[in-house]
């Protein structure tokens, strides 16, 4: 098998290396999350999204994330250039904190390179908790918090 190894710890077991193993990141998701619910007492995590298309379909941007325990995660966010200062950067991010909040939600977390978008989320409240050097071309990933306040509650009409 490509990219395997002859050390392993039995004749039974086999390591291999490769590409994007789905089955494998399937797996890893599950054992994670059953490990990890113990100590925390969080249940499994949930996926998050937020797409935006145009009107012939294609993809203005969008943002994939995941919430656990109370906590946001943003994995990806990401908005096509010609589209940038439209707004719709800030518009992914507040809807995707909504949709955070209302499962429970209050606390998010992000990284981003330097030469990303650090200053974009510092805008929306995000502040810097660390970052790890060693980015290619000299740059470091910038990871950041941010605790989500409660919705607004619905106001009352004027009688």
């Amino acid at each position: 098998m490509a990219g395997s190894s002859g050390f392993c710890g039995s004749p039974q077991e086999e390591l291999t290396t490769g590409g994007k193993d789905a089955d494998l990141t399937d797996r890893l998701d599950k054992g994670l999350d059953a490990f990890n619910e113990g100590p925390t007492g969080a249940a499994p995590q949930g996926t998050l999204s937020v797409r935006v298309d145009d009107a012939a379909g294609e993809l203005v941007g969008g943002l994939t994330g995941s919430t656990w325990g109370g906590l946001f995660g943003i994995e990806m966010l990401w908005v096509r250039e010609g589209s940038r200062t439209d707004g719709w950067g800030s518009r992914i991010l507040l809807a995707a904190e909504a949709e955070a909040r209302r499962r429970g939600c209050d606390r998010a977390i992000v990284s981003s390179f330097t030469f990303q978008a650090p200053a974009f989320y510092q805008r929306h409240g995000y502040t810097e908790t660390g970052r790890t050097p060693g980015i290619p071309g000299g740059h470091e990933d910038v990871h950041m918090f941010k605790t989500l306040s409660a919705p607004a509650p619905a106001s009352t009409p004027a009688v």
